[in-house]
C-alpha cells in the first residue's frame, strides 16, 4: 500500500476544510483532492466556493459539497454539522481564521470579537461536533491551523496571538485524548504565510511562505506528530526561542511585530520619517 493509499483509507472518503475559499485553506482542498477524497468546502464566498468546485471535480474526479456560510455566526458550525450527517467524514480541517495588528486599544472590539468567533468558537465548536463523530468511527484526522506567534504573547498582535495560543492548546490536548481512539491531531504552526492574510491583518510581511508548503507539510506530519512548524523561518525562530524565557520571548516577538506594522504610525503621521 503506497501513502496516499493509506491516507484515503484512514482520513477518507471525505474532508471537510473551512477557509477553502483562498490561502491555506483552499491550499488544503487541492491537496486533498490529489490525494482523492471528497470535500466539504467551507467559506463565506458562494460563487469562489462553485469554481473551486467544478475546477477540483473535473481535475481530480471528486465530489465536492459547498457551503457558504459565515463562521463568526454563532449557529453556523452547528449548521455544517448537520448538513454533512450524511457523509462520512474522516478528516477536518479548521483553516479559517484572521488576524489583526497594531495597538490594541486602537482595535475594533467589533471585529475583535469576529476575530475570537471565527478562530475560537467555531473551531471549538467543530472539534465538538466532528470528533464526536470521528472518534465513534475509530480513524480519522483533525488540522488546527496555530501559528508561530502561539507560544507566547505578541504585543501588537495580542489579542490574534491569544486566539493561536487557544488552538495550540486545544489540539495538544485533544490529541492526546483522542489518539489512543483512533484519530490523529495536529497543530499547524507557521510564520508570515503569502496569502490576504496580512492584507486584513494590515501587516506587511518581508518572508512568508506559500500556502501550498504548508498545506504539504501540515498533511505530511498528520498522524507522526503534534504539532508542525512548516517553512524554515518558523522552524528558527521556534528553535532559537523555545529556551528564552517567555518574557524575553514576547520581547522578541514585540519587536518583529514593530517591523510588520510600522507603516501604521507612518500612514498616522504623513510627517514621520521615512
Amino acid at each position: 500500500m503506497d501513502r496516499s493509499d493509506h491516507f484515503s483509507q484512514r482520513y477518507g472518503s471525505w474532508a471537510v476544510v473551512t477557509g477553502a475559499s483562498d490561502g491555506v485553506g483552499r491550499a488544503f482542498a487541492h491537496q486533498l483532492a490529489a490525494r482523492g477524497l471528497n470535500l466539504v468546502l467551507v467559506a463565506r464566498r458562494d460563487a469562489i466556493l462553485r469554481s473551486l468546485a467544478n475546477d477540483l471535480t473535473q481535475t481530480h474526479g471528486i465530489e465536492c459539497r459547498v457551503m457558504a456560510i459565515d463562521l463568526a455566526d454563532p449557529d453556523a458550525s452547528h449548521r455544517l454539522a448537520n448538513a454533512t450527517l450524511d457523509l462520512d467524514v474522516g478528516l477536518l480541517v479548521a483553516a479559517a481564521g484572521f488576524g489583526s495588528s497594531g495597538p490594541f486599544l486602537a482595535g475594533d472590539p467589533a471585529n475583535e470579537t469576529d476575530m475570537l468567533d471565527v478562530n475560537c468558537r467555531a473551531v471549538l465548536a467543530q472539534c465538538w461536533h466532528f470528533g464526536q463523530r470521528l472518534t465513534l468511527r475509530g480513524r480519522g484526522g483533525v488540522v488546527l491551523l496555530s501559528s508561530l506567534v502561539a507560544f507566547q504573547g505578541a504585543p501588537r498582535a495580542a489579542h490574534y496571538a491569544a486566539t493561536k495560543a487557544y488552538v495550540q492548546a486545544l489540539a495538544e490536548g485533544l490529541r492526546t485524548e483522542w489518539t489512543p481512539l483512533g484519530v490523529d491531531v495536529i497543530a499547524s504552526a507557521p510564520g508570515p504565510i503569502a496569502t490576504g492574510f496580512a492584507a486584513r491583518a494590515d501587516m506587511r510581511m518581508g518572508q512568508a511562505l506559500s500556502p501550498e508548503v504548508v498545506a504539504a507539510q501540515s498533511l505530511s506530519a498528520l498522524g507522526r506528530k503534534g504539532t508542525v512548524r512548516p517553512g524554515w523561518l518558523s522552524k528558527l525562530l521556534g528553535w532559537s526561542l523555545s529556551t528564552a524565557p517567555r518574557p524575553l520571548r514576547v520581547a522578541i516577538i514585540g519587536r518583529i511585530m514593530s517591523g510588520m506594522t510600522s507603516h501604521q504610525a507612518r500612514r498616522a503621521d504623513p510627517l514621520a520619517t521615512r
